[in-house]
């Protein structure tokens, strides 16, 4: 007969598998780390170019000659990110291991770039601008189902104490690749109407360079997860699971409505350019300056942001980098000269940069493993609502009464989002205290 202490209780078990998951994460790290690593020195480079706002908002505005139709194409792929998030959810939470979900929407995204460069080439006026719209809402869609599915991949291969220095090295050496590309971009392929269509071939660029990076996702080695829901019985079920998921928890809810509003701040996002353009000449040459400076100063910020992310948390990261966001913003309503819109463009995208780290993995560190795909889902779903409000009212506002307003809005929901990250708990605090 075993003795009491030979038997092994189900919270031995549960340790056990615990112990055993933990084990296997550690052990997988190097290679996950620089599997990451690569994606994000090529995969995201591409992406870099087609949400810097140059290249996409100048297209558009190229083909149509009207600041709504630039908001209503960022609009629609903003749309199609928060039609998806939620349901990306409700496709990985049931199961044990998300990586074959997010090599095959990965591709799915890419092969919109793809088919928005072929559509520059091919086409062109209202045809062109009719079809960008719809690249553009499609590569959101499965964007928004890309988003959910690689940050809970991240939260289950990446510790939470490295994730911090994994996202600043990568957001650092893709984007000096980004901004060399971008530099370059505005300088030689649309200063020079590359191939008979500059903006193509620059997409064309992008859907490579992604098409390199995302091979270097075949090489993580993922763990099952400890434990899943039970698949639901329908999207409408999850839907409804929503006000619960709030009214949980208060600091969870407090984010969700600030992320909200740090992405209604991207109202004034597509009008940047446009707005400089009333003082210097959009050529190639500036195009690929704003783009260097944007891109460059995001890049080498990524840096800072990961060790304080990892020293302090992502609180900090989403109220300093607010703070310089909404500084950079009024620079930009008193510049007037090629000089003073770089400066501005560099602490643009400093703050923008810091603000995509924090939101994004902010939500990380809430609720239990299982419950993570909807609490990313439900925080992108608010997130990419507003991005998609936010460009048409943009370009609403902007042909009526002028981009200022634009700017001054922008000023005041990231103002009410800082205060609104301020007032919530840092949760590594919370956890600590709960153990």
């Amino acid at each position: 007969m075993s003795s009491p202490a030979a038997l092994s209780t189900p919270s031995d078990c549960v340790a056990q598998r615990e112990q055993a998951y933990q084990a296997q994460v550690q052990r997988d790290l190097p290679r996950n780390f620089l599997a990451n690593l690569a994606h994000g020195m090529l995969g995201l480079t591409g992406f870099r170019l087609m949400h810097a706002p140059t290249f996409v908002p100048a297209y558009i505005f190229l083909l149509s000659e009207s600041k709504v139709a630039v908001g209503l194409a960022l609009g629609a792929q903003f749309i199609g990110m928060a039609l998806s998030s939620i349901w990306s959810a409700t496709l990985i939470e049931h199961r044990e291991q998300v990586m074959k979900v997010v090599y095959s929407v990965g591709w799915l995204m890419r092969l919109q770039i793809f088919c928005l460069a072929l559509s520059a080439f091919m086409l062109s006026g209202n045809a062109a601008l009719v079809f960008a719209c719809i690249f553009l809402a499609l590569f959101g869609f499965f964007g928004g189902m890309q988003g959910v599915a690689f940050n809970f991949l991240m939260s289950k291969v990446i510790p939470t104490n490295q994730r911090g220095k994994l996202i600043g090295m990568r957001n650092f050496l893709g984007g000096l690749i980004a901004s060399g590309v971008a530099y370059l971009g505005g300088e030689y392929l649309v200063g020079t109407n590359a191939f008979g269509n500059g903006y193509g071939s620059t997409f064309m660029l992008a859907f490579i360079l992604t098409s390199i990076g995302i091979s270097a996702l075949t090489f993580v080695r993922e763990p099952k997860s400890l434990t899943v829901r039970k698949k639901s019985s329908g999207f409408l079920q999850r839907i409804s699971d929503i006000p619960g998921l709030l009214k949980a928890d208060q600091d969870y809810r407090r984010f969700f409505y600030a992320r909200a509003l740090g992405a209604l701040g991207t109202v004034a996002v597509p009008f940047y350019v446009l707005y400089a353009g009333q003082y210097v000449s959009l050529s190639g040459a500036t195009l690929g300056y704003f783009s260097l400076a944007f891109l460059l100063s995001q890049t080498i910020s990524n840096l800072l942001w990961g060790k304080i992310a990892d020293a302090r948390g992502y609180r900090l990261v989403f109220l300093l980098s607010m703070g310089l966001w909404g500084l950079a913003t009024l620079l930009l309503i008193w510049g007037a000269s090629l000089a003073v819109f770089i400066v501005a463009f560099c602490g643009l995208g400093a703050g923008f940069g810091g603000y995509q780290v924090a939101s994004n993995n902010f939500v990380l560190e809430f609720g239990k493993s299982h419950e993570l795909p909807m609490l990313i889902a439900v925080s992108d779903t608010a997130s990419h609502l507003m991005m998609a409000i936010g460009p048409l009212l943009g370009g609403i506002i902007a042909t009526y009464f002028g981009y200022h307003i634009i700017f001054w809005l922008a000023l005041l929901v990231k103002m009410l989002s800082l205060l609104m990250v301020w007032r919530l708990q840092e949760p590594r605090n919370r956890r600590a205290l709960a153990v």
